[in-house]
């Protein structure tokens, strides 16, 4: 069948491990062509050629997987945000100048990953709700410390903030773009009343704007209260 690899049974540890990475690959797939909500469990077995029993023995759930791959998307975003903030962020700068820099360059990093995105803004809401407390505790484990690399990367280039208010700026862009990523993803209902009214039209938020003018308003309150 087109689009579905057929496995046999997995016995050595080497082949769970291509199994739970085929499974991996196919979820990231599949966000690739629709967005987290559209992600079932069904399809994905199908897609993997495995019955849902089989995929549920490598992932407790469907959300498992989809947390595994916002852990990964997250850590990959971090390796390429630090060669956008050095491009972007002017070390001679007076610090305000470097915040609204520093803040445009995160906004901008986001803005071309709907993937990252989306999974962020299922986090709370679907993908924890379906995990075993080991999971979840697993997970939030490796959200302190993805939390803390960024704080670290966001001081680097705005030295001013003191550790814990970059560990606020960290996870304020971690919540925000969580909550504005649906936001800027009109239906297609809402296209065509924003295309027929201008006045509707001017609610139509971008999300790299928002984003980025929000972080500048954190950075600036963070700044002024140091």
């Amino acid at each position: 069948m087109t689009g579905m690899t057929v496995f046999q049974r997995a016995r050595t540890t080497e082949q769970r491990a291509v199994r739970r990475r085929a499974i991996l690959d196919t979820a990231a797939a599949m966000l690739a062509e629709m967005p987290v909500a559209e992600v079932t469990l069904n399809e994905l077995s199908r897609r993997v050629g495995l019955a849902k029993s089989n995929v549920l023995r490598y992932f407790e759930s469907r959300e498992a997987v989809l947390l595994e791959l916002l852990a990964t998307a997250w850590g990959e975003w971090l390796a390429d945000l630090a060669g956008d903030l050095d491009r972007a962020v002017d070390p001679a700068a007076p610090v305000t100048g470097r915040g609204d820099q520093v803040a445009a360059a995160v906004a901008a990093s986001l803005a071309v990953r709907p993937v990252l995105c989306d999974l962020l803004s299922a986090q709370a809401a679907v993908l924890e709700r379906n995990v075993s407390p080991d999971l979840a505790a697993t997970y939030k484990r490796s959200t302190v410390a993805a939390l803390a690399d960024l704080g670290a990367l966001l001081r680097r280039h705005l030295g001013e903030l003191s550790p814990d208010d970059a560990g606020r700026l960290a996870a304020a862009t971690m919540v925000t773009a969580g909550a504005l990523w649906p936001q800027c993803q009109p239906s297609a209902a809402m296209l065509a009343a924003y295309e027929a009214d201008p006045a509707l039209a001017a609610l139509r938020i971008d999300f790299a704007d928002a984003l980025r003018e929000f972080l500048s308003i954190v950075v600036a309150g963070l700044l002024a209260r140091t």
